[in-house]
């Protein structure tokens, strides 16, 4: 796996140019596959190669449960079909696997395990060979034992392969002229929970009225963390200015939505920040 990764980074030093070619090579070399779209940065991105590269032997699968906000997921279906991409929609239910709602630091292997194998058997039904998720380089940098899911259900990571990190994306996505170029990134609300406390449908659906509270204020980048009574922001720091001068309608918003209290993190948006409690190097 080392010497994999090392690989990964030598092509990572590679020309943006050189990795798009390499990505559309990578492309069409499957002949046919099935990405697995959430809509966001980096999947939006792989699934409009795929599509300039394989034309209608591409299809997009999106995943409807309970911890992917209905707005991501219309937003997903609506990409869908302005890029005029045959669609897949199915759903799971993440909340009836003990070992997810146990949120132990695993936590992310078991969601992406289900997920993943539900996935393949669509792409076995739909005759697609192939399973195409969006990870990139920059998702080595953290804890994500999702990762090994992946690789035990056999779904490719074209933009890894290619030596893509995210600014790469970003940058290669408004060349595109895609609408998610500058995209915020979203991770499943489940990550708003400390590992130990128990998911539910009450936390989760307590975080989505949060964030979404906040989006609607015109907030770029938002985490609301769970902590009990405790709800933790996570803004960047160019936003906590905005986050002060309407302190009183966020306080009582989130209070609303069954928070006792509501605190600002000045360290600001992180990513992983409930990994920070983890031993160095995961669990």
């Amino acid at each position: 796996m080392n010497g994999r990764i090392a690989i990964m980074k030598d092509v990572a030093a590679l020309s943006l140019e050189v990795k798009d070619a390499l990505l559309g090579s990578l492309l069409r070399s499957l002949g046919s596959a099935l990405v697995a779209f959430s809509g966001g940065v980096d999947s939006t991105f792989l699934l409009k190669r795929a599509q300039q590269e394989l034309g209608d032997r591409v299809t997009a699968v999106t995943a409807a449960s309970e911890t992917f906000p209905s707005r991501e997921f219309d937003a997903a279906v609506k990409l869908a079909s302005d890029m005029k991409v045959t669609h897949l929609l199915t759903e799971i239910s993440e909340l009836d696997n003990r070992a997810f709602v146990a949120n132990a630091p695993d936590r992310c292997y078991h969601c992406k395990k289900g997920l993943y194998a539900h996935l393949k058997r669509l792409a076995a039904e739909h005759g697609l060979p192939y399973m195409l998720d969006g990870t990139n380089l920059d998702d080595l940098g953290d804890y994500r034992p999702g990762l090994m899911a992946k690789t035990e259900e056999g779904v490719r990571s074209l933009l890894l392969e290619a030596g893509m990190t995210k600014d790469d994306i970003r940058a290669l996505s408004k060349e595109l002229k895609l609408p998610t170029w500058n995209k915020p990134s979203f991770a499943c609300l489940s990550s708003r929970i400390p590992y130990g406390t128990p998911i539910d449908r009450e936390k989760i659906d307590r975080l989505d009225k949060s964030e979404q509270y906040l989006l609607d204020l015109g907030f770029y980048q938002v985490r609301v963390r769970h902590h009990g009574e405790i709800a933790r922001l996570e803004l960047m720091p160019r936003d906590m200015a905005k986050a002060i001068e309407h302190h009183h309608s966020i306080a009582s918003a989130l209070q609303s939505f069954g928070f006792k209290y509501v605190t600002l993190d000045l360290q600001g948006y992180r990513t992983g920040s409930m990994n920070e409690m983890l031993p160095k190097g995961g669990a």
